[in-house]
């Protein structure tokens, strides 16, 4: 975690002084100015998170620093020092960006705390800015939404994978995007320009889904009034998805052998042997190597398939990708409901977080278009979600903790974060979204205990 640098300007060389030390204390790199002019150089000069600001200063006015503050650096936060019978003019700060304001004179802690709540905001808006960027990159790309390390895995086979001919098998259950991955495979690929054509073979009776992969001839059976062309011709030198492969009969799988295999095939009712030229990409959220056992699957045929196996992890196993993927979906929706919609509360985050997705992905983009239609406010709220989401509202993921009555409040905020990342698995950021209050906090506490915990 990087350390945080906090601007002091105040003309009060006592004040300033203080100030400086106690900053310092709580682990903060701390810059001394003594007027507008000085801070304003070394604002120009320092990568500063927070300033703390006296209004009423020889020089550059306090009320002007801030403005310029807020020019060369639109994120940063300013906490206005001011006295009581300057407070209109802290309120007029206030209306040009500052974040708070504190009276003299204040309490060391309380100021502390003000601080606090700055770097906190202004995290939050750093990543909330980044996940922006770095949704637009990948929206730009045609990329797939992701940027956990097990998406990047897959991305990364994908691209190994797409230049060859080979045949790939995306395996993965319900709803986790393999066809997004098939068509990433074809785009990929030196076939990019020819078809790309996919069929669900779960979603058809058998008969028709050999008509449709083989085609017919004229009379082949009844309601065949002319010859069409089946799915494999028209993925000649293209590409081929088979979504849910492990639901083919025994018989279709023989034909799809010989079509692998050979490259060859007849049309329904026809004896004119065709010859394709096709690279295969087949998915399924079976074990087919249990179809086998089961005598459901050829085993030749999954030695066919077999060559390339990509698995998709379930969104449950890559929690990092669900604040993307919710922003993603949120976009879309909005602007096709055409409301402006800004994000989530926290509280509904949390619930995308703690939720187990059994649907994956699709379940998600579901939650948030369900969520877009209830939505009255800017931002998404616990209300605004499918019950089966919103009936997940509990404290600390459905585990209560107890704490006794006249327990310090110190130890009170240790054992709840300390609870919360064993829940959250000792992910920090995780457990920072859960309890709605930035990373940086619990860095910095876990750090001053560690520091306690030596002396």
């Amino acid at each position: 975690m990087e350390q945080s640098v906090i601007l002091v300007v105040d003309d009060e060389a006592v004040l300033r002084e203080a100030l400086g030390k106690a900053l310092a204390k709580e682990g903060h790199e701390v810059l001394l100015a003594a007027d507008g002019g000085e801070g304003l150089d070394l604002l120009r000069s320092n990568p500063v998170n927070v300033i703390l600001l006296d209004l009423k200063m020889p020089g550059l006015a306090g009320l002007e620093l801030l403005k310029a503050a807020k020019l060369l650096v639109p994120d940063i936060e300013v906490i206005v020092i001011t006295g009581h019978g300057t407070i209109d003019e802290a309120v007029e700060a206030m209306k040009q960006g500052a974040y708070d304001f504190v009276t003299k004179p204040f309490k060391r802690l309380s100021l502390l705390k003000v601080v606090e709540k700055a770097l906190e905001k202004q995290e939050l808006s750093q990543k909330a800015r980044a996940l922006q960027r770095r949704l637009d990159e990948l929206e730009e790309k045609g990329q797939i939404v992701g940027v956990s390390a097990a998406m990047s895995r897959v991305l990364g086979l994908v691209e190994q994978v797409a230049g060859s001919e080979a045949t790939v098998m995306i395996q993965g259950e319900s709803g986790t995007g393999k066809e997004l991955i098939a068509n990433l495979v074809h785009r990929l690929s030196p076939r990019r320009d020819r078809p790309f054509i996919k069929v669900n073979c779960a979603a058809l009776p058998e008969t028709l889904l050999e008509s449709e992969l083989f085609g017919y001839e004229k009379g082949a059976f009844t309601g065949a009034l002319a010859r069409k062309a089946g799915r494999f011709e028209l993925a000649n030198r293209g590409t081929m998805f088979l979504d849910e492969i492990g639901d083919l009969s025994l018989t279709t799988q023989a034909k799809l052998l010989r079509v692998l295999q050979e490259g060859e095939f007849e049309r329904l009712g026809g004896t004119q042997t065709l010859k394709v030229d096709i690279r295969l990409v087949a998915a399924t959220n079976q074990d087919l190597r249990e179809r086998v056992r089961e005598k459901k699957f050829r085993e030749d045929l999954l030695y066919r398939l077999d060559v390339v196996t990509i698995t998709l992890p379930p969104l449950r196993e890559r929690p990092e990708d669900i604040p993307l993927l919710a922003e993603h979906f949120l976009r879309r929706y909005a602007q096709k409901s055409q409301k402006a919609i800004s994000g989530f509360s926290d509280q509904a985050l949390a619930l995308f977080l703690d939720y187990r997705w059994p649907g994956n992905v699709r379940e998600l983009e579901h939650a948030v278009e369900h969520a877009v239609i209830f939505a009255r406010q800017a931002k998404i709220a616990v209300e605004d979600l499918p019950p089966t989401i919103s009936a997940e509202r509990r404290p600390a993921l459905g585990r209560a903790l107890t704490i006794p009555v006249g327990t310090p409040l110190d130890e009170v905020e240790r054992r709840l974060i300390e609870q919360t990342l064993r829940l959250a698995k000792g992910d920090k950021e995780l457990a920072a979204k859960l309890l709605g209050i930035a990373s940086r906090t619990i860095y910095r506490k876990l750090k001053r205990e560690e520091i306690e915990t030596s002396q």
